[in-house]
């Protein structure tokens, strides 16, 4: 046995079947796509939600509701997750940068403080935005509230 003597397993190679080359070929003509119709046509692309013509669901389905352009999301945040953080870090301060580096919050989140939960301990906390309940559990333990 030598290199130049090497072949493939018997069937494990396909010829591809060459289209539209010809009636000689067995596959010319209409060239394996059908009759007439979008689909026989170059660079068909059927489009999204098209139902063979029936009129599509999206267009079926009344609109409505409402989305207000001025709405600000926040990513809401509870002070007993503050607290447990500061308990972790062993920090007084708490600011976006802190957040973001626990995992809480990516770097676009806007952030609200909520009241859920215990504080016990003195804490500066920075945010973009807090709860009247979250703002007086803070400043019961002394604690500082900055609004960014």
């Amino acid at each position: 046995m030598d290199l130049s003597n090497l072949k493939p397993a018997k069937g494990s190679v396909k010829e591809r079947k060459r289209i539209g080359r010809g009636q000689g070929s067995g596959k010319g003509g209409t060239s394996t796509r059908g009759h007439k119709g979008a689909k026989q046509r170059s660079g068909y692309e059927r489009k999204l939600g098209f139902e063979g013509g029936q009129m599509p669901l999206q267009r079926r389905i009344p609109k409505y509701g409402f989305t207000n352009r001025n709405r600000v999301e926040y990513k809401a945040i509870n002070i007993g997750t503050l607290q447990n953080l500061a308990e972790k870090l062993n920090v007084e301060k708490i600011d976006i940068p802190t957040l973001m580096s626990a995992g809480l919050i990516s770097k676009n989140h806007l952030v609200k403080i909520l009241a859920k939960g215990e504080l016990n301990r003195k804490l500066e906390v920075h945010a973009h935005a807090f709860s009247k309940k979250a703002i007086e559990a803070i400043e019961a333990k002394n604690g500082t509230v900055v609004k960014i």
